[in-house]
């Protein structure tokens, strides 16, 4: 009598993973742990889930190819015009999208951490503050992006060591602008960005549009800010950023007006606050106050 289908199917099922080698004894061994096959299967699944080796993050970015350019050939004919339109050599723009750049701003969100565990609202202001001036600790040594395209979008999910996971999108290209969302540990931040820019032959003019969110959900805190406005000099050669504003003092008051921390430090190395213990009236419309010894945020350093 011929064999049904489902019986070839299976006795082929049998040689095709033995190889052939032997139809009857393999056939029979194989139906038998055929029923096990399942818990075996999901028993490997969990052993390899327990061997997935840690993430491996690069330390260090290759260096940036030499190549001769001469960059003054190209934009003596573009003064006046708007940055993102003119035509770049992609060597002279760094291997990171607009996107990625972007995200960067979180590198310091160990100050949000703390922000979020403060009691005091003014003392999470200053934390608040000084993380706003981070995201320009890097700005006087990097060049032009490259520009993501419409609808691109970029996942960073650094939960398993800063705590936080950060989605941007491309949500037109000219002019550029994204929108980003990230969530951290104790707190939220979500912003929509896009620039103005012009060459004005020996300076770049960068205009930042846009409005930064974040959000304390614990104590229902919410802050907003605009980014600053950023200017770069012009060389034959190339392009180098000038420090136009390089010290940074602020005073911090409280709803009613008195003075809580005073702030001060420089936008690419450190912030330091103090807190205010006296009010001595003013000098030359300046007030006078008496505060405790300046602190660093985060050590000796966190802009550098």
């Amino acid at each position: 009598m011929p064999e049904t289908l489902a019986e070839q199917g299976k006795v082929h099922s049998v040689c095709v993973s033995n190889h052939c080698e032997d139809n009857n004894s393999d056939s029979e061994r194989k139906t038998s742990s055929a029923p096990e096959s399942p818990i075996h299967g999901a028993s490997i699944e969990k052993n390899n889930k327990s061997l997935v080796p840690a993430k491996i993050r690069r330390t260090i970015v290759p260096e940036k190819p030499n190549y001769s350019l001469n960059l003054w050939s190209i934009m003596k004919n573009c003064i006046g015009k708007e940055l993102t339109k003119i035509p770049m050599p992609v060597n002279f723009n760094e291997p990171l999208s607009t996107l990625q750049r972007l995200t960067e701003e979180y590198e310091y969100s160990d100050l949000l951490d703390k922000a979020a565990q403060c009691s005091d609202s003014c003392e999470q202001m200053a934390y608040v503050a000084a993380y706003t001036v981070s995201a320009y600790a890097t700005t006087s040594n990097r060049t032009e992006n490259l520009q993501s395209f419409t609808c691109e979008t970029y996942e960073c999910d650094r939960t398993d060591d800063y705590g936080w996971r950060c989605i941007s999108e491309q949500v037109s290209h000219h002019p550029p602008m994204l929108a980003q969302h990230c969530e951290g540990r104790g707190w939220v931040c979500w912003q929509e960005f896009t620039m103005s820019s012009k060459f004005r032959g020996k300076y770049l003019q960068i205009i930042p549009l846009g409005i930064a969110h974040l959000l304390f959900p614990a104590s229902g805190n919410h802050y907003t800010w605009r980014k600053i406005n950023a200017i770069s000099g012009l060389s034959l050669t190339a392009i180098s950023p000038e420090k136009f504003l390089e010290r940074l003092l602020g005073l911090l008051q409280d709803h009613e007006g008195n003075a809580k921390f005073v702030l001060q430090g420089t936008w690419d190395n450190k912030m330091e606050s103090a807190r205010v213990l006296n009010s001595h009236g003013s000098v030359k419309g300046k007030p006078l106050l008496e505060t405790s010894t300046p602190k660093p945020f985060g050590g000796d350093s966190f802009l550098g």
